[in-house]
């Protein structure tokens, strides 16, 4: 007897719901490090950097702080720089679907051939083919420049954003402070 049509009853919908759920968490708690956009573009916060001392201070405790966002925004500009080149932008939603999954959404360590493989192997054997495949498009000129075009624009916020108002975590905001108080008070 066959049953065409039947819905089967395993549970292999409840697991894929599961595996959704612990992907939207745990990308949930990835971008939960993002800061706020209005406290990063906040206009009241830039000034010029006192001296090349301190715009390489800046850009370390601003890489820090807004690690997530930079990279959102280098992101974007990576994006739209290859909505020109289709196939390029069909090879990079690709890779990153690919690292969602490889990367960001798994909980065990991947296995490959009985072995358990590296966080940091598959992270660089990622980026490589990452990088690769985007190479193999052609668009080489396009994407070179797109990452310089980020990186600059990161580099010079970071240099120009005031790093008076950040705070790493809020158990050291407290000794932060007091650090830099008694750093400017004995300069």
């Amino acid at each position: 007897m066959t049953n065409y049509g039947a819905i089967p009853t395993s549970s292999s919908p409840s697991a894929n719901l599961e595996y959704i759920s612990r992907a939207k968490d745990r990308l949930k708690a990835g971008l939960g490090t993002r800061r706020p956009w209005k406290l990063m573009y906040d206009v009241r916060s830039l000034g010029l950097p006192g001296g090349l001392r301190d715009a390489i201070a800046r850009v370390r405790t601003n890489a820090a702080y807004f690690r997530t966002n930079y990279a959102i925004v280098v992101l974007a500009i990576l994006f739209l720089s290859l909505l020109w080149h289709p196939i390029s932008l069909i090879v990079f939603v690709v890779m990153m679907a690919v690292w969602l999954f490889l990367y960001f959404l798994r909980d065990e360590p991947l296995v490959l051939l009985g072995r358990p493989i590296d966080d940091r192997i598959v992270l660089a054997a990622l980026a490589v083919l990452t990088v690769v495949f985007l190479l193999l498009t052609r668009a080489t000129t396009n994407i070179l420049v797109a990452l310089l075009i980020g990186a600059v624009v990161v580099v010079l916020h970071a240099a120009f954003r005031k790093t008076d108002d950040l705070f790493l975590d809020e158990e050291n905001a407290g000794l932060l402070t007091s650090a830099g108080a008694a750093g400017s008070s004995s300069s």
